[in-house]
């Protein structure tokens, strides 16, 4: 349930980012002075959609897994963890080009992608223990 609550968190995020970069909330809240400048780059689209709107993508399907496994039947079940994992391996790799992308490139830190990557890793930590707290895990030591 842990997974579950963190995912529903980014999924708020992700949508409050996506309503900006539609234009349906006016001005973003942002502490750094950088979320305007990050949302206004090239890099804030990605395949014709926002990156925020990707961003709502994941937190959905890392939300439907994590309410999959809670099913007495699916509990026990490592497959449900490996998807969990996969999903959040994934999520890791993209949030840390994005933050690349913010550091190196764009040269500004939007606070919002900032509170996102920290939910992305502690999905990936959660998605991780649970996994390798399952029989027969063969996940490696940390």
């Amino acid at each position: 349930m842990w997974i579950a609550t963190v995912a529903l968190l980014g999924a708020f995020v992700a949508v409050y980012l996506t309503l900006y970069k539609l234009g349906i909330v006016g001005t973003i809240a942002c502490t750094t002075g950088g979320c305007e400048k990050v949302q206004a780059s090239r890099w804030s689209t990605f395949l014709g959609l926002p990156v925020a709107a990707w961003g709502i993508g994941y937190y959905l399907s890392v939300l439907t897994v994590a309410i999959i496994g809670t099913d007495p039947h699916l509990e026990s079940d490592r497959r449900v963890s490996g998807a969990l994992l996969a999903l959040t391996t994934w999520g890791m790799l993209f949030t840390g080009w994005l933050n690349w992308l913010e550091w190196r490139v764009i040269d500004a830190w939007c606070q919002w992608c900032i509170v996102s990557a920290v939910l992305v890793v502690l999905l990936f930590a959660l998605s991780l223990s649970d996994f390798r707290a399952r029989p027969g895990s063969t996940a490696p030591p940390v």
